[in-house]
């Protein structure tokens, strides 16, 4: 049977872990995690992912701010608000919302987040501890560390001898997945869209991450019998089954197909989504004990 990884019930477990250190944090130093969150405009998709994430905050116990700025706001501004926050001993952790206007460069704004503020992970300087294995004093951005949590589930923290191969090479994903499978001793493959004979590239790999955007493109016969597939992509495609310009959400993996296939497999919706907000949190949380001087949990 195949075993589907359940990303609710696995962020759960993260988020009673993130309660429990900040509520031992608290009792120890009087030090409650802040997180900041900063959104300009007024993008729909942004506001749910805000509120959302704002929601779980509290659930933990941080202190949590929003900063809500007008759409028309410049990047000066933007750059002495981020400034403003990284002085506030109040704020371990800032998060910008993107995708960020046009006239304001994210790039500039990510690296104006201090690194050790920097939950997201985007940081130049936590990219660099990741590419370099330094992953315990790294930030680790949010979906690839939860995607690795639930790797960690099935084949255990140390991946030595299996084959792995992420199928996409973003910066905020494929390629800080890539280096975590590496500090894991996994043998790593990264693939994108210039790969020659991908489905035979992907039916190597004990370990299939698909991260590429593209519904459905993953079909079962480019997983290998037994292996482990974690799929990251969130798309939205029509479902005239449900009724005239209705939609449903798909990953980048036919499921049907994968599942009848793999040992492992994480559904689209619930399976990576709930645990990026989660270790958002857990990020959190490290850089409070980092902040009063403690040793972080590892969750």
């Amino acid at each position: 049977m195949t075993e589907v990884i359940d990303g609710k019930l696995l962020a759960e477990d993260v988020v009673t872990g993130v309660k429990k250190a900040t509520s031992e944090l608290v009792s120890a130093t009087g030090i409650t995690p802040g997180i900041a969150v900063v959104i300009v405009g007024e993008d729909p998709a942004s506001q749910v992912y805000v509120a959302s994430k704002g929601r779980k905050a509290k659930e933990c116990g941080f202190h949590s701010v929003q900063h809500t700025l007008d759409e028309a706001t410049s990047e000066d501004e933007l750059v002495a608000l981020v400034e403003s926050l990284n002085a506030d001993p109040a704020i371990h952790g800032i998060l910008v919302q993107l995708p960020l206007p046009k006239h304001i460069d994210a790039g500039r704004i990510i690296q104006t987040i201090s690194p050790d503020k920097d939950v997201d992970g985007f940081h130049f300087i936590n990219v660099g501890k990741l590419g370099t294995g330094e992953v315990e004093t790294a930030f680790v951005p949010c979906t690839p560390a939860g995607a690795m949590i639930m790797i960690e589930r099935i084949h255990g923290r140390d991946l030595s001898g299996l084959n792995a191969v992420v199928v996409g090479r973003s910066n905020i994903v494929g390629k800080p997945m890539a280096n975590l499978l590496l500090a894991a001793n996994a043998t790593v493959t990264i693939a994108h869209s210039r790969t020659k004979d991908l489905p035979a590239l992907a039916r190597t790999a004990d370990i299939l991450v698909a991260a590429v955007g593209r519904p459905q493109m993953v079909k079962g016969d480019w997983v290998k019998p037994g292996a482990t597939v974690i799929d990251v992509g969130i798309n939205r495609i029509p479902a005239p089954e449900k009724g005239e310009g209705k939609t449903r959400l798909v990953g980048d993996v036919d499921y049907a197909e994968a599942a009848a296939v793999a040992g492992a497999i994480t559904p689209v919706p619930g399976g990576v989504g709930p645990m990026t907000i989660a270790m958002l949190m857990a990020n959190t949380v490290k850089s409070a004990y980092h902040a009063a001087g403690k040793a972080a949990p590892r969750f």
